[in-house]
């Protein structure tokens, strides 16, 4: 059985050694699975009941001890190798500082900055709205007819029979007539979906759509807004060609072109008027008031101002592409 100075012995062996390893040795010895104390437990099994109790009962008290003198001199010599350690380490306080980069400004953000400064420096409210949108929302209310192709499969995100990803930021407009009564004008922004994927298309990109609402509001006056803000973003000599078009939630329809550096036009966004079934479905008397309504779509512009070629870099997320942009600086124009 336990002899009385094991607990002395054990000590004094320990206080002997300098380092983990020899640590781990001793102790085995005494609380391995052949070690010491596992031995006396196999030696109960000569001794009756009662002598098994008692005797068990000492054991577990001296293997407590034990194993509590193992913990507390790892730790010890554990402390003395961190300590050991940080005086050989020496830290040069005359080096200079880590320079935290600053990220750069996605160009897709750029763009919408410069696009939402012109507009609401003119008076636009900035408003945003749910993408997972329903039917009546998103092709209802604005006009969009039942046969539609927009509304099959094959262009939309289903969720179910009712629910969608929105295919335009218009949903939102068509949430604030309902909400409040004219005079309207906002800038509606997010991201939109369709089934469409190559160099210059992606399944969700980016939108933004004007909308103002108000009595004797014409033709003339959207001609001059797009004018004015196509001129600010690219410059004032740029050649803007204006060209009748279709789109159902409003009439009459244009689509803006520009002319590029190879003297080719490029469409770079659409507009109208609000037709006057979109203004019935909000309740708005489209005897008293009218509007126009424009859309933009952010990653051509983006493409354009940039001079890129595959809007799939946009999302890539290439270091090697986005560092172009870090010391870019931006400077809004006046306008």
């Amino acid at each position: 059985m336990l002899s009385n100075n094991i607990i002395s012995i054990i000590e004094k062996n320990i206080n002997l050694i300098t380092n983990l390893h020899d640590l781990n040795l001793l102790k085995n010895q005494y609380l391995g699975k052949n070690g010491y104390i596992s031995k006396q437990f196999k030696k109960l099994k000569n001794h009756n009941l009662e002598d098994k109790i008692k005797k068990s009962i000492i054991l577990h008290k001296y293997k407590k001890i034990i194993t509590k003198i193992f913990i507390e001199y790892k730790k010890k010599l554990e402390n003395i190798d961190i300590n050991q350690k940080l005086t050989k380490q020496s830290i040069d306080i005359t080096l200079p500082g880590r320079i935290n980069r600053l990220g750069s400004i996605h160009p897709i953000n750029n763009i919408i900055n410069k696009i939402k400064y012109f507009f609401i420096k003119l008076g636009f409210q900035h408003i945003c709205g749910p993408e997972i949108e329903n039917n009546y929302y998103n092709f209802d209310a604005l006009n969009i007819e039942s046969y539609h192709s927009i509304r099959t499969q094959k262009d939309t995100f289903w969720i179910n029979n009712d629910i969608l990803l929105r295919t335009q930021t218009s949903n939102i407009q068509i949430r604030i007539m309902n909400m409040i009564p004219p005079p309207i004008r906002i800038l509606t922004f997010g991201k939109v979906y369709r089934h469409d994927y190559d160099n210059t298309h992606t399944p969700m990109f980016h939108q933004m759509e004007g909308l103002y609402i108000n009595n004797n509001v014409n033709f003339t006056d959207l001609k001059n807004i797009l004018l004015n803000f196509v001129q600010y973003f690219f410059n004032k000599k740029i050649k803007v060609r204006f060209r009748p078009s279709y789109f159902p939630f409003t009439e009459p329809s244009l689509e803006v072109d520009i002319m590029n550096n190879k003297n080719k036009w490029i469409e770079i966004l659409g507009a109208g008027l609000v037709h006057p079934n979109v203004l019935k479905n909000v309740n708005i008397d489209a005897n008293t008031y009218t509007g126009y309504a424009f859309g933009i779509g952010i990653e051509r512009l983006t493409m354009l101002y940039y001079n890129l070629q595959d809007i799939r870099v946009l999302f890539e997320n290439d270091i090697r592409f986005l560092q172009q942009f870090n010391y870019i600086t931006y400077k809004y124009d006046k306008v």
